[in-house]
């Protein structure tokens, strides 16, 4: 790998005796990690399924790093949103953050959506996530990612932090933000990532993250806790930074972090996490924990606001004498759905969080679940919502096994025929693999008709 000079000689003042071993780790390769869905997945279960060997993650409860050269997003697993393929150093700032159910909990700059969904994973469906990335092209990824996790107590917005900020003052109570950075720890997984380096260092970005952070304070309410990362090494955008945060917000203060073996504390000294790719099984990573101390004059709690709009355009509440097929599908969950919370936008139905707030006004990609479409004379549920669902919260199913060949014909989209001992009745099938719900057949004449999203079928 072809590093620059300047790049070099920077990294030896700062490692300084740790600077050969860094850089050998660059002739050795980068290593996968998994992270397991614990919205999907109960303690233990995933041991008694996993199809590898699987070592765990030091710094994070779901994360593993399976024993296979097998290509991990070729498992039925994978597109059931059982797991989420992930950087090993990269899943440590979601764990740093503490997210219980209940939290209101903003991921910032959150595509394309691997720290998001473990946030997600973490609120057991309850409380508020806000996922948020100003790249509309890139949201589109990461609303994949959540809906496929099963993440359906979410907000995705594309906005500028100030904008969010103006909405959401003192309204969160854990935030993280993975800034958007120089890249410098991830040039051996991404050596590409070093021509963008080269047009653009770390003093560009330093100046986009001091902003952001300065937006993310204002979001977080009083007593509550903000992880700030990044995958760079360079001081500037790491304990430089946050240095500055601290003499800018005096209303924060830094929350001393313990490394755990292989990590180390900052280049100074600070009470901060630094991964390196010599001495833990990762890339590089920077991690930073704040509290928000009382007494700034924000409130606690965000004033709730009114309106009738939900998220512009032709939004409105459902109107259930329109849906009758909506009614048949309905019937068939295990679990009925709060009618003031249903929400129609362009023809197509949502289940909007709790927590939502109709006066917001913001760019989303997503508001909530999105259940289905409302068609002339019938009613089509989503790909998202058979993520969201569990194989017992639906009355009619199909669930085959692993090595059942159906299970690729059906991710490919092929139409499923059923065995003699498989029963169901005319109408919707949630089709899973060993319990785990996967998409959507309709069943007619022994034969299931194929429902599966055509943008998330097996390549």
């Amino acid at each position: 790998m072809n590093l620059p000079e300047h790049y070099l000689e920077k990294m030896k003042r700062l490692l300084g005796e740790e600077y050969s071993p860094w850089l050998a780790s660059y002739g050795q390769p980068p290593v996968q990690g998994i992270r397991v869905n614990a919205r999907k997945l109960k303690e233990k279960q995933w041991g008694r399924i996993c199809p590898w060997d699987c070592r765990p993650v030091l710094w994070n409860d779901y994360g593993y790093y399976p024993e296979t050269k097998a290509p991990l997003a070729k498992h039925p697993f994978y597109y059931a949103g059982l797991y989420y393929i992930q950087e090993p150093s990269a899943m440590a700032p979601a764990q740093l953050l503490d997210v219980r159910p209940g939290d209101r909990v903003l991921d910032l700059c959150a595509a394309p959506g691997g720290k998001s969904t473990d946030l997600g994973a973490r609120l057991a469906g309850k409380g508020l996530l806000v996922s948020n990335d100003i790249s509309v092209s890139r949201g589109k990824a990461l609303v994949k990612n959540l809906e496929m996790a099963g993440i359906d107590n979410v907000l995705v917005t594309g906005e500028p932090p100030e904008k969010l900020a103006d909405a959401f003052s003192g309204f969160f109570d854990k935030i993280l933000v993975d800034a958007p950075c120089s890249g410098e720890g991830m040039f051996r997984k991404d050596p590409e990532l070093i021509k963008s380096w080269l047009k653009r260092g770390p003093s560009d970005y330093a100046a986009v993250q001091k902003e952001v952070l300065l937006q993310a304070v204002r979001m977080l309410r009083p007593g509550g806790s903000l992880v700030y990362s990044t995958c760079t090494f360079s001081r500037e955008e790491d304990e430089d930074v946050v240095a500055w945060l601290l003499g800018k917000a005096p209303e924060m203060e830094l929350v001393p972090l313990a490394p755990w073996e292989g990590a180390l504390n900052g280049a100074g000294g600070e009470p901060v996490i630094r991964l390196y790719p010599h001495k833990v099984e990762g890339e590089g990573h920077f991690m930073a924990l704040f509290h928000k101390m009382a007494g700034d004059g924000q409130g606690a709690e965000k004033s709730m606001a009114t309106g009738e709009k939900a998220s512009g355009g032709d939004a409105r509440l459902f109107n259930e004498a329109e849906a009758s097929s909506f009614k048949e599908w309905e019937r068939m969950l295990a679990h009925p759905l709060e009618r003031g919370r249903m929400m129609v936008r362009e023809g197509r139905l949502y289940y909007l969080p709790e927590a939502f707030d109709p006066g917001w006004n913001l760019r989303y990609l997503r508001t909530g679940l999105l259940l289905g479409s409302l068609k002339k004379g019938r009613f089509e549920p989503s790909q998202a919502a058979a993520m969201a669902l569990g194989q017992e919260d639906f009355a009619q199913t199909l669930s085959l096994d692993q090595q059942d060949a159906r299970v690729v014909r059906y991710l490919k989209g092929e139409t499923i025929l059923l065995q003699e001992n498989e029963k169901a009745d005319k109408g919707w099938v949630l089709v899973c693999v060993a319990g785990f719900p996967l998409g959507w057949g309709k069943y007619a004449n022994g034969m299931l008709k194929n429902k599966y999203y055509p943008g998330w079928r097996w390549q």
